[in-house]
């Protein structure tokens, strides 16, 4: 089944090229917007027309690209200013575990060294026999 498609497909593709190639034929002769060489036109009107016709697809193709360019400095400014925002939040993160380190540092120092004034009176406690 697989080489009978295949017989087929190799026998369709020139229809199909030729068909492309009869409907291509008439496309070369429409006018296709671009630059034209302007100087092979003998009368003025004509060259007129063909420099104006160059003018015309020039600044339509600066003003598409420039719109072009326009959404995509939109787009990255969006995007930057996105960034700007995840930054912030990171930093703030970072400044909460920074002081949460801080403050469990401090408590373990604190629970580490016993009070001196417990310690103080202990030694007091011990150097003092009690008399009575």
């Amino acid at each position: 089944m697989k080489i009978s498609t295949l017989r087929r497909i190799a026998l369709a593709t020139p229809v199909v090229l030729a068909l492309c190639m009869l409907m291509c034929a008439d496309a070369r002769a429409q006018d296709v917007p671009g630059i034209e060489i302007c100087t092979v036109e003998k009368t003025m009107e004509r060259r007129t027309s063909c420099l104006q016709s160059n003018v015309d697809f020039l600044q339509k193709t600066i003003t598409k690209l420039g719109l072009d360019q326009q959404q995509k400095l939109d787009a990255a400014n969006r995007q930057i200013e996105g960034l700007k925002g995840a930054v912030a939040g990171l930093q703030k993160t970072v400044d909460d575990l920074r002081a949460a380190q801080k403050k469990t540092m401090e408590d373990q120092k604190k629970a580490d060294a016993p009070p001196a004034k417990d310690n103080a009176a202990a030694t007091a406690k011990d150097a003092k026999p009690d008399v009575k």
